[in-house]
């Protein structure tokens, strides 16, 4: 059997919330394409985000996330990891409405901090205050993250496997269409 998606699985979620991880093992599992979009910003740049940000603030880089989103998009369909505040921009929102299923990875508080605090590569933590500042983002992100089409809770302990199995299984359950199974 060939499994097809019919639209792209875009993750949307807290820096931290595993998309990039989750999203590597289930495109395996889908046997499709994963792209990162902040890994492709970095390519495209030739820096990294820490270095965008500085250089050129945040503006720049999130005028820069809409572009290469629009040609991930554009791609065949697969599963697309997206940066912490893509969905933020309605544009961005569009767009993966579009062309994609959008999948919330939510993560509780005491999750994204274990996984983000010893980062130095986030550079909307580098404040006085990181843990405070993941907490504001995500109390402020947190209503305009639950417009997704679906809604992912990771349960604290499980691996990154047992994670994107429960992950397929649930959009299977709720969009029988996403996915075509070819003999």
């Amino acid at each position: 059997m060939t499994r097809v998606l019919t639209r792209h699985i875009v993750l949307i979620g807290m820096m931290g919330a595993g998309k990039t991880a989750i999203g590597l093992d289930l495109a395996r599992r889908l046997r499709v394409p994963f792209k990162d979009s902040d890994a492709e910003i970095e390519a495209a740049a030739a820096m990294s985000i820490t270095e965008i940000f500085a250089r050129d603030g945040e503006a720049f880089f999130r005028a820069r996330e809409s572009q290469v989103l629009g040609r991930l998009l554009a791609g065949p369909p697969g599963v697309i990891s997206t940066g912490g505040g893509a969905w933020m921009r309605p544009e961005n929102r569009q767009m993966v409405g579009a062309r994609g299923l959008s999948v919330w990875l939510n993560c509780s508080p005491e999750t994204l901090w274990m996984r983000v605090r010893q980062r130095p590569t986030r550079p909307l933590l580098q404040t006085a205050d990181p843990k405070g500042t993941l907490l504001r983002l995500l109390e402020e992100r947190g209503p305009v993250y639950a417009l997704a089409d679906a809604e992912f809770v990771s349960q604290a302990g499980d691996s990154i496997e047992a994670t994107s199995a429960r992950l397929l299984t649930q959009l299977r359950a709720a969009h029988p269409d996403l996915i075509q199974e070819i003999p």
